[in-house]
């Protein structure tokens, strides 16, 4: 049989470790809180981002973080040949891409991938 003194002593700690969730409880909301405001939006706009880069073809008219408007003449693994003007071919970072403008179908045309 338990004496005062261990009875006593048994429902002090389990007071105590009720008392330190009670304390603990505020900083998980505000983790809860920022997770679903700030971190989750993040990581869907990351997913997002690289589903449109994984996507990209050939004849997209694209928008790059710089602010180029051109269409895509060639896609590379890391880079891709954008045209914003007649002649004018630059090649960017495929994650510099920021929007697909219009999506087109491919051209047929392989001459103008051979001319790079």
């Amino acid at each position: 049989m338990l004496s005062g003194i261990e009875t006593a002593t048994i429902a002090a700690a389990g007071g105590g470790m009720s008392a330190m969730l009670l304390q603990l409880a505020p900083f998980l909301l505000i983790f809860v809180v920022f997770y679903f405001l700030l971190i989750r939006p993040q990581q869907q706009r990351a997913k997002k981002h690289r589903e449109m880069i994984d996507n990209l073809r050939r004849g997209d008219e694209v928008v790059t973080q710089g602010g180029l408007i051109g269409k895509i003449t060639k896609i590379s693994d890391g880079d891709a040949m954008v045209e914003i003007s007649e002649g004018v071919r630059v090649k960017v970072i495929k994650h510099t891409i920021t929007e697909v403008r219009n999506r087109t179908e491919p051209a047929n045309d392989s001459a103008s991938d051979k001319s790079d």
